[in-house]
């Protein structure tokens, strides 16, 4: 199986390593993963804003990078949300101002974008990331992001990985289900109310008494690890790929 992956605009610019760990675990698992060179943003941030004359040519690029893949893998459910819901959007939109008649269906012969634990789960089958070497020995709790929750729906997916990794002790999070405020620019519109959103985050997170937070998209650990930051809490943000690609070589050498 030949997979592309959609490393997204915020891995890219601010954090590489969720990048460079997918890779390395679905490299781990077999998979024959490729870096598209030409691929850019997906679009979600014209399209959420309102703006879809603007996002068809970004739909374009991005059809253009994943074209003749067996599938996309990305660590982000935002991004995996917004190219299954929203890129068929952005293609009838091409048609209708007449700036891209044959995008809508050259979207629709792409591959299936796969948020990462899906991707794990639902198409490799793997529910047990130990017997591949995963190991984590730390305390975490798990943040279950709003577009992977309700737009995805991922379900215990993240769950069942992170409890599979060895040495890695899982604690619930009070109101885990409630957004934690970031919501792109949302937070920029909203500033108050976003950081208030991530406050009430950030208290669940260090009632847990977890070492590390870990959910599958930056943007939310950035919103709520600045937030702890400031605090001072102690508590890292660490992405579930860097998580389910730790080996117990990797500890001995942290």
């Amino acid at each position: 199986m030949r997979v592309a992956l959609l490393v997204t605009c915020v891995n890219d610019a601010m954090f590489p390593e969720v990048g460079k760990a997918t890779v390395r675990l679905l490299r781990r698992l077999g998979v024959d993963v490729a870096f598209p060179e030409a691929q850019t943003c997906c679009g979600q941030p014209m399209v959420n804003t309102g703006y879809l004359d603007e996002a068809v040519p970004v739909v374009r690029a991005f059809a253009a990078a994943f074209a003749g893949y067996d599938a996309v893998v990305t660590p982000s459910g935002s991004c995996a949300g917004s190219a299954r819901h929203q890129h068929g959007l952005v293609g009838r939109r091409g048609a209708e101002n007449g700036s891209d008649p044959g995008l809508a269906d050259d979207v629709a012969a792409l591959p299936p974008t796969y948020e990462l634990t899906e991707f794990l789960v639902d198409v490799l089958g793997v529910s047990d990331l130990g017997e591949h070497g995963a190991y984590f020995p730390h305390t975490v709790t798990y943040h279950p992001t709003c577009h992977s929750l309700r737009m995805l729906g991922v379900g215990d997916r993240p769950r069942g990985l992170l409890e599979s990794v060895r040495g890695l002790r899982l604690r619930e999070l009070p109101a885990a289900e409630q957004c934690c405020g970031f919501g792109g620019t949302f937070a920029v519109k909203n500033a108050e109310v976003s950081v208030a959103m991530g406050s009430d985050k950030a208290r669940h997170v260090r009632a847990t008494g977890a070492e590390v937070l870990v959910a599958g998209d930056s943007s939310c650990l950035m919103h709520i690890g600045g937030v702890l930051s400031r605090q001072r809490s102690g508590v890292r943000a660490v992405h579930l790929a860097e998580i389910l690609a730790s080996t117990e070589a990797d500890a001995e050498s942290a």
